[in-house]
């Protein structure tokens, strides 16, 4: 092993924890059972599970009990509407006691959660709402209006349940359906390969594909969960709070599911993130862990250098994921907060495979064991996973060689990896071009290239197509070129990532104008309202460059590679990066 600073055997435990990991995923089982049902019993069932706030001041919370007997009797209404497993139900809410009711219900009806940001214009939701083929969407006051604006084109959604707010400008109101009663529901007997989660994720080419997540999933995600939070559960008075939105896999799967796993209180705000506002929440409910995107860390240390100064915080572990925390940012959180952040690396479809773990001594004098983070890096291969660096050809590349991050099917000692999507809904050629090698031997191709180092640290590279992140959020160019082309002044666009210092990158427009158009500042706010309007706000193209022709492929692709080369090319002549 090769000496660094601060690592020796007694402080790295990555080998040990490798070694005697074994994964243990029953042939019968589902998320509700294990995030709800197992905790609404006995003396359990008065625990906290959901704190939640609304930034208007209102508060509440949500016992595991009274978050059983409420999924109950929406398991009930969902019934009696029609809805039976296998079914797409559409949750288009916010962080908020609902949304993990709606989640609960749905898991133990056997059915098919689909989080739906309210975020998202009516061209996006009412791809995802088509698509799907959602039956039954339950929707807050956040999203309502644009819901009802494309349901006429979405005929498979048959039932629109208004929940909050929202009470009476649906087909039924939440408070209605669900009533008083406290029958139990059977909950459906579903085997760990079932369908639960079906999360769309954005793409190079053509419109987003849904990942269809099975129960399993989440076994598969515990362990760098728990890593990550340096041995969460290992208490009895965690409190987690994220400000990422449920709807994505880094709220769902990263913040709400394992809180809830592990019989623990996780706090739900509604509102907009603000840096003092976190902080003053944190102090508050005395969070304990937390998921803080890179973006969201830069802001609260320029808002407040010396959090500790001012607030009493009960920090024990921060994960970071969505982009590279960098070294500003990491040697803050050490010194600012306490912690030392781990970097995570995952995606929709394999999720939390990779990041890093500080480990801690626990009250009860105990060490639990971790391994050093090295700033820069996104860490290594969480226990149960078996990660590479391959070529083209799924070959592993020496190590100091760039290559594609991969997954294999198999853990270290030939086990079943449980974290694996089932596959794209609908796109089988999708799917299969995700994997390399033969069904019982294959790697599972993030899309991601990197550099692992002779410790086995991951460094990354870019990314091996043309989606990139922004402000921690996955951007597919196609859906924004495809938004921008509808306006009758663009003829074809482009879209590529314009490194920025404080969000790593935004969205940039290259656009092509149809004849008879001139560009100008007032046409970019044009296109920029036109794209707003229509998908998410965090899609919409900060910059804005008119040109006379994008560079294409004799076989007349764009060469988005070029544009995106010649903006870190310009990002470096102007010191940016």
């Amino acid at each position: 092993m090769l000496k660094v600073p601060g690592m020796t055997p007694e402080t790295d435990f990555h080998a040990r924890l490798h070694g005697g990991f074994c994964w243990q995923v029953p042939a019968r089982f589902n998320i509700a059972q294990v995030c709800c049902a197992r905790w609404a019993q006995g003396r359990s069932s008065a625990k906290v599970a959901v704190s939640w706030e609304h930034e208007d001041g209102r508060h509440g919370t949500l016992s595991y009990g009274e978050l059983q007997r409420q999924a109950h009797r929406l398991s009930h209404a969902l019934r009696r509407r029609g809805v039976q497993r296998g079914d797409r139900v559409a949750v288009v809410m916010p962080q908020r006691a609902e949304t993990a009711i709606a989640h609960m219900a749905i898991y133990q009806l056997g059915a098919v959660a689909m989080p739906l940001s309210m975020l998202f214009g009516p061209e996006a939701l009412a791809f995802r709402l088509q698509d799907s083929g959602a039956g039954l969407a339950l929707v807050d006051e956040t999203a309502i209006a644009t819901v009802r604006a494309v349901r006429a084109e979405c005929p498979a959604l048959r039932t629109l349940v208004a929940v909050g707010a929202a009470a009476g400008q649906g087909d039924a109101d939440w408070a209605d359906e669900l009533g008083s009663g406290d029958v139990p529901f059977a909950p459906e007997d579903t085997a760990c390969d079932d369908p639960a989660v079906l999360i769309y994720t954005s793409g190079t080419t053509g419109p987003p594909k849904g990942a269809l997540i099975p129960h399993r999933a989440l076994i598969g995600n515990l362990p760098g969960f728990v890593c990550s939070q340096n041995w969460f559960g290992s208490g009895r008075d965690e409190v987690f709070w994220s400000p990422a939105d449920w709807a994505w896999t880094g709220g769902l799967m990263d913040a709400l599911l394992p809180s809830l796993y592990f019989g623990r209180r996780i706090v739900a705000f509604q509102g907009r993130f603000g840096p003092e506002r976190a902080f003053e929440l944190m102090q508050r409910h005395r969070v304990t862990h937390s998921f803080l995107f890179p973006t969201a860390l830069k802001a609260m240390m320029k808002a407040v250098p010396a959090p500790r100064e001012r607030y009493r915080l009960q920090l024990r572990a921060v994960m970071s994921a969505g982009e590279a925390v960098g070294d500003a940012v990491f040697h803050w959180c050490r010194k600012a907060l306490g912690v030392t952040v781990n970097e995570m690396f995952g995606q929709t479809e394999i999720n939390y495979i990779v990041g890093n773990c500080g480990g801690f001594v626990g009250a009860d004098g105990r060490r639990r064991p971790g391994w050093p983070a090295r700033p820069g890096s996104m860490g290594r291969a969480y226990p149960g996973h078996r990660v590479a660096v391959i070529d083209d050809a799924g070959q592993e590349c020496p190590r100091g060689t760039p290559g594609d991050v991969a997954v294999h099917r198999q853990d270290v000692h030939g086990r079943p990896d449980p974290v694996f999507f089932l596959g794209y809904w609908n796109q089988p050629r999708a799917t299969a071009a995700k994997f390399t090698g033969s069904p019982a031997d294959s790697w599972c191709r993030t899309g991601d290239t990197a550099v692992m180092d002779d410790d086995g640290y991951l460094w990354y590279q870019g990314r091996s197509d043309d989606v990139f992140k922004a402000a921690g959020y996955r951007i597919g160019p196609s859906e924004i070129e495809n938004c921008l082309v509808k306006h009758p002044a663009v003829a074809n666009a482009a879209v590529v990532p314009k490194p920025d210092a404080e969000r790593g990158a935004v969205v940039k427009a290259y656009v092509v104008l149809a004849p008879g158009h001139q560009g100008g500042e007032a046409l970019v706010q044009a296109l920029q309202a036109h794209v707003r309007g229509r998908l998410a706000p965090y899609e919409y193209p900060k910059d804005i460059e008119f040109i006379e022709v994008l560079p294409m492929t004799t076989t007349g692709k764009v060469q988005r590679r070029v544009l995106r080369l010649q903006e870190e090319e310009r990002a470096r002549s102007a010191g940016r990066a």
